[in-house]
């Protein structure tokens, strides 16, 4: 491509306990950067609600196509029957029937992990099988495209917030040349590099659980070695770029 590849990345929506004003206002202002793909990585609902779910029906159709969506921990129900017996039901009816969710863009390939089990409370787990998704299909990617992994649980978390399987998986993100790992949970905005892999967490989009840090999303923008993160924040005047952060990776590259 003859321009940087265009990625926005949005997390933790955790519709049913979130800032109507984040919510009236993101849609508009991910479509202004006219990205390329739009990632949303997990904890859509508070409470995993049929109504909650409605609403993030409602806003997941005003973000910009294509969309790659993964499920977190509240995703699932939390206390009742359901956890036992239908645990992704609602997920899989209202937002996507795929736990594997692969996406084609202009120069990106991108897949997605459902790293929540049902037998977890809040940590993620990966098995075997989330590896082997990632070496053939992100490691089967067009030359030149931009390989994308997103996931709710962060890999490179530790202590209580780890994410179980995370040497595995990172096994497989090295072995198919992965790009750019996104991820969320931490409601906490973050980029690291790792080799040539670039780790971008992404803080909480629309929850008023912002520990600390005002709503944000992140807009990333890949080119020939570099990616760029734009963190952008909810202020009084509406949305704002705050921290930005140059990584360069040695496998980002529109001709790799």
């Amino acid at each position: 491509m003859n321009r940087p590849v265009v990625v926005a990345h949005v997390s933790d929506l955790h519709l049913g306990a979130h800032d109507p004003a984040a919510v009236a206002s993101l849609a508009a202002d991910v479509a202004a950067a006219r990205p390329d793909l739009t990632v949303v990585t997990g904890d859509l609902t508070m409470r995993a609600r049929t109504a909650e779910f409605r609403q993030v029906r409602a806003l997941l159709e005003t973000l910009p196509e294509p969309r790659l969506t993964v499920l977190g921990n509240h995703d699932l129900p939390l206390v009742s029957w359901r956890r036992l017996f239908l645990p992704y039901h609602r997920w899989q009816t209202w937002i996507d029937a795929d736990p594997q969710p692969v996406r084609h863009a202009a120069g990106i390939t991108a897949l997605g992990l459902t790293s929540m089990p049902r037998w977890r409370w809040k940590n993620g787990r990966v098995d075997a099988r989330h590896a082997a998704a990632v070496v053939r299909i992100l490691g089967g990617a067009p030359a030149g495209d931009l390989r994308v992994l997103a996931l709710h649980h962060p890999p490179l978390a530790t202590g209580t917030a780890r994410l179980f399987g995370a040497r595995r998986l990172l096994d497989a993100v090295r072995a198919a040349r992965v790009d750019l790992v996104l991820a969320g949970h931490t409601h906490l905005p973050d980029v690291r590099v790792r080799g040539r892999h670039v780790f971008v967490v992404a803080g909480t989009a629309t929850s008023r659980r912002t520990r600390g840090a005002a709503c944000s999303w992140s807009l990333i923008s890949a080119d020939r070695g570099e990616v760029v993160v734009r963190e952008r924040y909810l202020g009084p005047g509406g949305w704002h770029t705050g921290r930005v952060v140059s990584a360069v990776s040695a496998a980002v590259s529109s001709g790799r």
